[in-house]
């Protein structure tokens, strides 16, 4: 295991760290509005707050994952022959 991978997964767990404190001091509803998708502009989304923030992390680190692993002809950490 390289010393990246470690360092990237702690990054990653104190990432998951502030969601879990922010879920935990964070326990009423709010109401979340997102005008552009169109869904939220005439009725918001109520829910917990924890929730929304999961929500809009989990859906952020999707995003991150597929743009960092989508292949672009480029091999990262070999040499091109």
């Amino acid at each position: 295991m390289s010393f990246q991978a470690v360092i990237k997964s702690v990054l990653f767990l104190a990432l998951l760290f502030v969601m879990l404190y922010m879920g935990m001091n964070n326990p009423h509803k709010i109401d979340f509005r997102f005008p552009i998708a169109g869904v939220t502009a005439s009725e918001p989304i109520r829910a917990p707050a924890a929730i929304i923030y999961f929500g809009v992390f989990a859906v952020g680190v999707l995003a991150g994952t597929l743009l960092h692993s989508s292949k672009s002809g480029k091999k990262s950490g070999g040499k091109e022959k």
